[in-house]
């Protein structure tokens, strides 16, 4: 009979840690309140990772008690951190700041030089498009927003599964003319390749499956002071905080104090920003968010 091995302390991994202290007392001047931290490195004060949230107290404790996170902590020589006035000020600053700044730990937000969409042709084909040559903030009829070709045409896939569509006739695969695709006769596709079904409707339940992948276009002429607040009181001195966060075409320029500012700041919107659009478009487009015309 096999005897289990007893578990030594000396090689238990929890032990390993140790509460990192001096960091703990960088938590003591750390607001309750809305915000950005970041966790420098000691060499070159590089920072090692950026993160937000709505209590910044809150969540850098729960780092500072988390064994699983000894590695970065270990390296970590100081932590600072950059108030905001609320939640999405805090997500977009925070995708500014790992665009500029390449944390070594941050992956997500780091910028895309690839980002593209599907657009269907007038002849009801789709084709991938892509940022470089569009402006995806006012160019109509895009659907879903992607880190690649590959990861574009999945997309397509999966609306022609879910809709029973024809992957020949969306230019998927390739197909000898008159012959029926292999999926027709699983019944995945309906067959408008054999001429079971008009392609007008085909075409139809296509835009369908898309409809929900739609990217909205900028809704303004211009550019827009989104109003947010955090706190009440009649100044910074009891708590209250208001910042205007100046946007164009979904593109993040920066965050002011009041109106007369934000019209002096530069309103050219270098491109399209993907994080900033999936930040900003549900509390724009839904009217739950307060703003401004510049």
């Amino acid at each position: 009979m096999q005897l289990h091995r007893r578990r030594h302390p000396e090689f238990d991994e929890a032990r390993l840690y140790e509460y990192p202290s001096h960091l703990r007392e960088a938590i003591e001047g750390m607001p309750c309140a809305p915000g950005v931290y970041i966790f420098h490195g000691a060499e070159g004060d590089l920072p090692l990772y950026i993160g937000k949230s709505v209590n910044l107290r809150s969540r850098l404790l729960a780092h500072l008690r988390n064994p699983d996170e000894a590695r970065l902590l270990r390296q970590t020589l100081r932590i600072s951190h950059v108030r905001t006035a609320g939640e999405i000020g805090a997500l977009l600053l925070e995708a500014r700041l790992i665009k500029q700044q390449h944390p070594l730990l941050n992956q997500k937000l780091r910028r895309n030089r690839q980002l593209c969409s599907l657009r269907v042709q007038e002849g009801g084909l789709p084709e991938v498009v892509y940022s470089k040559d569009l402006n995806f903030a006012t160019a109509p009829d895009l659907y879903g927003l992607y880190a690649s070709r590959h990861a574009a045409l999945e997309s397509l896939r999966q609306v022609a599964d879910d809709q029973r569509l024809c992957y020949a006739a969306l230019g998927l695969e390739k197909l000898p003319k008159g012959r029926a695709c292999f999926r027709a006769m699983l019944h995945q596709c309906a067959g408008v390749c054999r001429g079971d079904e008009d392609p007008d409707v085909h075409r139809q339940r296509l835009f369908t499956g898309l409809e929900g992948l739609r990217v909205a276009c900028w809704p303004y002429p211009g550019a827009i002071g989104l109003v947010e607040r955090d706190g009440k009181g009649d100044g910074e001195s009891d708590g209250y905080r208001q910042q205007i966060h100046v946007i164009h075409h979904w593109h993040y320029l920066g965050s002011v104090r009041d109106a007369d500012e934000a019209r002096l700041l530069d309103k050219v919107a270098p491109g399209f920003d993907a994080d900033g659009y999936k930040i900003l478009c549900k509390p724009i487009l839904s009217g739950r968010a307060e703003v401004i015309l510049l």
